[in-house]
């Protein structure tokens, strides 16, 4: 990056207009980094992953209406402003952070200003290619950057970001590309982007605190609270419409164990295994929740008891056949295997008409799993059976 804007600084002169534009951009900036200090902030915090802020709004711009010097300068700006404004006092971001950071954007601007200077213009086919490479050199550096920190942890969502994630970056990108046309017919109307970027920060913010209102963050699947929410719509759907749903409950066996002899981080990393495995055996509109301790609840709409238990069955398989790397309290790495659980199956209207009595049978269900030796399925039709033997 400063290879770069020292040689643009040497080989690329600096006119009068691009100064304006430049002051512009730059004032723009930091106008609207000052309103929405207050939301930004408050979504660093509540960040569990890349965190996007919306600085690609004034650097693909800069990218494609000023030399690659003033874009660097402008990166430089924007970055030290949120480091003391925005993110002081909690998680300010260490120095090499905030330098690689700011180091990306400016180096992807870099990218757009070069495919703009090849196309000779700032039409749309040329701030459409601007921005695109804009986004694969952002992408591909913050993510080489997250795979280095920490390799041993580096997940394909943890270094590129998820869906929505990205859905945002590229929202910020075209509201930029809106912006080269504005700067470059009527730039005083440029202020006005301002407030539509204060309400995109802010329904980004409601839409994680909803998502922390309603979701467990040690497995990222409903809380108690949203899934018996759930639960209770479904049962009044099905019982409008005569239908039917599966139920399960799943149980760790000798969890406490994990937590006893390689501390609870470990078991923490116990639950995400599991619950991913919970995720993927079930259907997207299936509710798949966590208890509390070491408890998952799933709901299947429109599934008869067998069904449930073919995929109560496939669900207990997989999960002993995990191998979980992870580390104990003194740091130490370690697998653990040979996890199981003891799953219980339900039914409704089979096995009560509130879901309160058919929870209640899946975990019937779960006590003769347990009874009967741990690491099986057992649908509630057997509690009689069981209860024999």
């Amino acid at each position: 990056m400063l290879a770069w804007t020292t040689a643009a600084t040497l080989t690329i002169p600096v006119t009068l207009a691009n100064l304006g534009t430049f002051a512009l951009l730059t004032a723009l900036a930091v106008t609207q980094t000052e309103v929405s200090r207050r939301i930004e902030r408050q979504r660093r915090i509540l960040s569990n992953g890349p965190h996007v802020n919306m600085t690609s709004v004034w650097l693909l711009p800069a990218g494609l209406l000023v030399p690659p010097q003033l874009v660097a300068v402008l990166g430089t700006v924007l970055y030290v402003y949120l480091a003391f404004r925005s993110w002081s006092g909690f998680r300010p971001g260490e120095f090499h952070r905030v330098a690689a950071n700011a180091t990306t954007m400016i180096l992807s601007g870099f990218a757009a200003n070069f495919v703009a200077d090849a196309l000779h213009g700032h039409g749309m086919t040329a701030v459409a290619l601007a921005a695109t490479a804009f986004f694969a050199t952002n992408t591909a550096l913050t993510g080489l950057g997250l795979y280095l920190a920490a390799p041993e942890k580096a997940t394909v969502e943890g270094c590129l970001g998820n869906m929505d994630d990205n859905l945002l970056e590229l929202a910020t990108l075209c509201v930029g590309g809106l912006l080269v046309m504005v700067l470059t017919t009527e730039p005083l109307l440029s202020v006005l982007v301002i407030l539509p970027l204060y309400v995109l920060q802010r329904s980004v913010l409601i839409k994680r605190l909803e998502e922390l209102a309603t979701t467990d963050q040690k497995t990222q699947l409903l809380n108690a609270t949203t899934w018996q929410d759930g639960a209770q719509r479904e049962i009044s759907r099905a019982q409008r419409e005569n239908g039917s749903f599966g139920a399960m409950m799943i149980d760790l066996d000798h969890f406490k164990r994990i937590n006893d002899t390689y501390g609870h981080l470990a078991g923490d990393d116990v639950l995400k295994a599991v619950a991913a495995v919970v995720k993927q055996e079930t259907r997207a509109h299936d509710l798949v929740g966590r208890f509390g301790g070491e408890e998952f609840v799933a709901l299947l709409p429109a599934t008869s008891k067998e069904d449930a238990i073919v995929t109560a069955e496939r669900i207990r398989q997989r999960v002993s056949e995990l191998v979980i790397s992870t580390k104990t309290n003194e740091g130490a790495a370690v697998d653990i295997e040979r996890q199981t659980a003891s799953i219980g199956v339900a039914a409704y209207p089979l096995d009560g008409s509130s879901i309160e009595e058919v929870m209640s049978s899946a975990d019937a269900a779960v006590y003769a799993a347990k009874h009967g030796g741990r690491n099986r399925v057992v649908g509630s039709v057997a509690l009689p059976e069981m209860a024999v033997a």
